[in-house]
């Protein structure tokens, strides 16, 4: 039976447009575009092979860009050329990218421009949003008004501070009064007024109440390396439980519903947990469709459902010392809530207003239904992409349609999704494409709570070589944010898959590259 990730993996290599299809090739997504990549090969392969043969032995001039020449060389002699909307570096594709229309060498790096107008600089393995470097003047992150008397963003809008009062390019921007600090942090816009209170504007274009993003936070230690698996292996508890030692994992990631079946299995596992004082994280894997697969009609009714599932597994699960769930998996990344998939989620229209009632409904149910026998548990809500727009109208109670006074969805932990093609997460872009902006911040100055991302990983169809180098360069970038940012756990996604698309295992024998690029990074840094 192919795991959700397997199946997502093929619905998008192969149907093109399922995620993020159309964010122009940010930080990651050859997934989406693969059989475009594959269809241009050969004759890509061709033009490159003649390019490398008559290669001058120095670098291209700076501004060269493709079109109009043929290929760009860069400092260490690597042939870059464009076919059929892919990027390609010696003749294989370059990172993930697609959609692109423009390649420019500029002042030693590389840029890559989509259809919608958004650029990328070669990091070395992939790619990161960033603005037209010929023109671009944006402001140092952390920038202020005062000291400074204009600040310009990602987009170049020029911020400006007069009389107390935030103009954007000379224009008022939202409800804003008695400014005295404007901040540029993080790729957003903060401003802090006389009684000390923060706002953040966001995509949609309005302020919202947050912490000062400038604070750093440290989370709490021992759980921070984790991994994903499933009720159903065929491992048993205490073969799980060995082989997570043996990765120098302390957490686990396993969904459960309230199907006795499922919470017999899991129960197993929280008892092999608790005796060798790991933590595991249980999903409530309660959807917004009954058993007939027809969406529960309405919040109440979603709330009941949600409430019984939430209750069911924690009554369960209390005893063998589980404390922390997650209410719910990926729910505003369903048919019925979003809109289109190629949106990154960062403003609340992005989301079916019809639908949301439902959603809210049953997330609400399971993290009550969990409280209701475990006052004293945490619950989390997983969002993907850059899915602010849902945090924040689930938080302050809003729907997509702009109205308000709904009831609020508060969790304990904020939690996230975060796969390769969705981008780098501190520096996420914005309507599928760019500017980035660095999303844990954001959470950490608008709910105020633990971050973990609970699932990670590159696309399924990289190369074990490709893999181990991306879990070594991601886990470095965790591991540097976890004494600021407040990440509590991040869980590579998955232990096993039944083949190589997502496991770092296979029937126990361990994927070597990657099993080993995860085992040394844990053995090199501390969970401390």
């Amino acid at each position: 039976m192919l795991k959700r990730r397997d199946f997502l993996g093929y619905l998008t290599a192969f149907g093109g447009s399922y995620l993020l299809s159309a964010c122009g090739g940010g930080s990651n997504d050859g997934i989406n575009n693969a059989t475009g990549a594959v269809a241009n090969s050969a004759t890509n392969g061709a033009a490159v092979g003649n390019a490398i043969a008559n290669a001058a032995t120095t670098a291209s001039v700076s501004g060269t860009s493709l079109p109009s020449a043929a290929s760009i060389i860069d400092n260490s002699g690597n042939v870059w050329t464009l076919s059929g909307s892919v990027v390609y570096k010696n003749g294989a594709v370059a990172g993930v990218n697609y959609n692109a229309v423009l390649v420019l060498w500029y002042n030693s790096v590389i840029y890559h421009q989509n259809t919608g107008g958004y650029f990328y600089a070669w990091t070395g393995s992939g790619w990161s949003a960033c603005l037209d470097p010929r023109t671009f003047g944006v402001s140092a992150d952390g920038a202020t008004i005062p000291s400074g008397t204009m600040l310009i963003d990602k987009q170049s809008h020029k911020w400006t501070v007069t009389g107390g009062v935030i103009s954007r390019d000379g224009v008022v921007a939202g409800n804003n009064y008695n400014v005295v600090l404007l901040l540029w942090y993080g790729g957003m816009m903060w401003h802090k007024n006389t009684g000390g209170q923060f706002y953040v504007w966001t995509n949609a274009g309005a302020w919202l109440a947050c912490s000062d993003p400038r604070t750093p936070v440290a989370a709490t230690a021992g759980s921070f390396f984790g991994i994903n698996g499933h009720y159903d292996y065929t491992y048993t508890p205490a073969q799980i439980v060995s082989i997570l030692k043996g990765m120098g994992c302390k957490s686990y990631r396993v969904g459960c519903s309230d199907d006795p079946k499922q919470i017999a299995a899991v129960s197993k596992l929280a008892a092999a947990f608790q005796s060798a004082g790991m933590t595991l994280l249980v999903l409530v894997n309660q959807g917004m469709n009954d058993a007939a697969g027809n969406l529960l009609t309405g919040e109440s009714v979603a709330y009941n459902r949600g409430y019984a599932a939430g209750m069911a597994v924690a009554n369960a699960l209390k005893q063998y010392g589980v404390t922390t769930y997650e209410c719910g998996n990926e729910l505003t990344r369903q048919d019925s809530t979003i809109l289109n998939f190629t949106e990154a989620g960062t403003k609340v229209v992005d989301f079916n207003n019809a639908n949301w009632p439902a959603m809210r409904g049953v997330m609400r149910g399971m993290i009550d239904g969990v409280k209701s026998v475990q006052p004293n548990a945490k619950c989390g809500i997983n969002f993907c992409v850059a899915d602010v727009g849902a945090a924040d109208a689930l938080w302050d109670g809003m729907q997509p349609d702009g109205t308000g006074g709904h009831p609020k969805v508060r969790w304990d932990i904020t939690t996230w999704h975060n796969y390769e093609v969705y981008g780098d997460i501190f520096n996420i872009g914005t309507d599928g494409a760019g500017p980035g902006f660095d999303l844990p911040t954001y959470c950490k100055a608008r709910y105020g709570v633990p971050f973990m991302i609970t699932e990670w990983n590159a696309g399924p169809e990289q190369t074990q070589a490709y893999r181990a180098n991306y879990i070594t360069n991601q886990m470095g970038n965790f591991y540097a944010a976890r004494k600021t940012h407040n990440i509590q756990s991040v869980m590579y996604y998955v232990l096993d898959s039944g083949n190589s698309t997502y496991g770092i295992m296979i029937n126990g024998a361990p994927l070597s590259a990657p099993y080993a690029a995860f085992s040394q990074f844990t053995a090199a840094n501390a969970d401390i």
